[in-house]
């Protein structure tokens, strides 16, 4: 059994900031794959279905990271697990990164994944979700 979710008052600066984080990976995926359309219009058409694809993704992966944001700015313990599981795939993406790509974006991102990480499971945040 589960305890009864806390009183509402403002939300704790931990979980705060990890909204904004959130917000702001939505945000930059949303640049991305406006970016991305463009590039569509501008394709070959031999490459115009996989370019389609990526944006679509791109798109799914703007709206889910709102959506996330949105349900732990609502308080719902649920949205914790799956910004976490998120969080994750953006460190092992930062790692290749590092690895193969701009390493400076590599970093960014392994910075930017574990801070929001810590973020959301610091004890103001389970508070507040109610987990605690």
């Amino acid at each position: 059994m589960t305890a009864p979710p806390p009183p509402r008052t403002a939300l704790p600066a931990t979980l705060a900031g990890a909204v904004g984080v959130l917000g702001l990976e939505a945000g930059g995926l949303a640049v991305l794959t406006a970016y991305l359309i463009v590039l569509d219009v501008t394709a070959d058409k031999q490459s115009v279905t996989v370019a389609i694809a990526l944006t679509a993704f791109a798109a799914l992966g703007a709206a889910a990271l709102g959506l996330l944001a949105r349900a732990l700015f609502r308080r719902s313990a649920r949205a914790r697990g799956p910004a976490v599981v998120v969080q994750l795939f953006l460190l092992a993406t930062g790692g290749f990164l590092i690895q193969t790509g701009p390493a400076w974006l590599g970093v960014l991102l392994l910075l930017l994944a574990v801070a929001t990480i810590v973020l959301i499971v610091l004890p103001p945040s389970t508070r507040a979700l109610g987990l605690d």
